[in-house]
């Protein structure tokens, strides 16, 4: 009998939630970078395996909100809880017996809505010793009673089948009332559009490439996406996106030096979004200046980040 298993994926910033997301698909639908606060919406992956389908919810990095899109954000977490089967709580496999004010409050939100967890310890690839992994997991198992404990590494993919393991059990847990029948398509793969996924994929060359605040403080838009033919007869998308900056200094270091950092991040989002469609790209980039963006509720609405 075919069945669908909800799981959110949730976690403080940088700790690997969309890493793992990307992994279990088997697809990039999430960006990822090292900086904090990559991912600032929910992002559905669909996984579907035989007559299991899992539909996992990437969640954007629990932080204390300095601006209105930070509201949001920490809006997304919280409906990601809502209604699923499991949570897959992501942490760092280091840090000893320290836990972020976020995590106890996380996990205060879980005793209290009894939720099915299963906790991750990512990067565990960076650990020295494996006393300080077992302290670790002996905090986090004081605190809650997860359904499974699962060290890793979203960089090497080591023990990410003991995961895979554990998000099967969710279908034989007789507590867990897992709905019949697929709730997606088998080739379904996410809910982004097109032009979501491409406009990301831009936006993360830039948190790759710029420093301190001014990533934070950008916004891509992809006013224009077509379907074309080359001359050789070759298919082609034809891409204009606007990538948003809160100030006039921030603009200048985006397009950078004769127009060298625009260049170098579309160049770098072009051959990401060819392999991702599979098809050639041409990408045409512009920059505009939206002073306090961030805390306008009309412009986090038209970039499609309000919860």
């Amino acid at each position: 009998m075919q069945k669908t298993a909800f799981v959110a994926i949730l976690g403080c910033p940088n700790v690997g939630k969309s890493s793992i997301l990307n992994l279990l698909l088997g697809e990039k639908v999430a960006i990822v970078s090292d900086k904090p606060q990559t991912t600032r919406t929910r992002i559905m992956g669909v996984l579907t395996e035989a007559e299991r389908q899992w539909v996992f919810t990437d969640t954007p990095g629990l932080h204390r909100p300095r601006n209105k899109l930070g509201e949001h954000m920490m809006h997304a977490v919280r409906g990601g809880m809502e209604g699923v089967d499991a949570c897959l709580f992501v942490t760092e496999a280091t840090g000893g017996a320290t836990l972020r004010p976020e995590e106890e409050l996380l996990l205060r939100d879980f005793a209290r809505q009894k939720q099915t967890v299963i906790l991750a310890l990512n990067k565990v690839d960076l650990l020295e010793n494996k006393v300080e992994l077992a302290q670790r997991i002996a905090l986090f198992a004081r605190k809650y009673d997860f359904a499974a404990v699962v060290p890793l590494s979203a960089k090497t993919g080591d023990n990410l089948d003991a995961l895979r393991e554990e998000l099967a059990a969710l279908f034989e847990d007789p507590a867990l009332h897992i709905s019949e029948g697929f709730f997606f398509p088998e080739d379904t793969l996410t809910d982004q559009p097109e032009r979501v996924l491409a406009a990301e994929l831009l936006r993360e060359q830039l948190l790759r490439l710029l420093d301190k605040e001014i990533p934070h403080g950008t916004a891509v838009a992809v006013d224009r996406m077509q379907e074309n033919t080359t001359v050789a007869g070759e298919a082609i998308l034809d891409i204009e996106a606007l990538i948003y900056c809160e100030r006039e200094s921030h603009k200048g270091i985006i397009i950078g030096k004769n127009g060298a950092m625009l260049k170098q991040a579309s160049t770098q989002a072009r051959q990401e979004m060819e392999a991702f469609f599979g098809c050639k790209v041409n990408l045409q980039c512009w920059v505009k200046v939206k002073e306090g963006w961030r805390n306008r509720e009309g412009m986090i609405r038209s970039f499609g980040l309000n919860d």
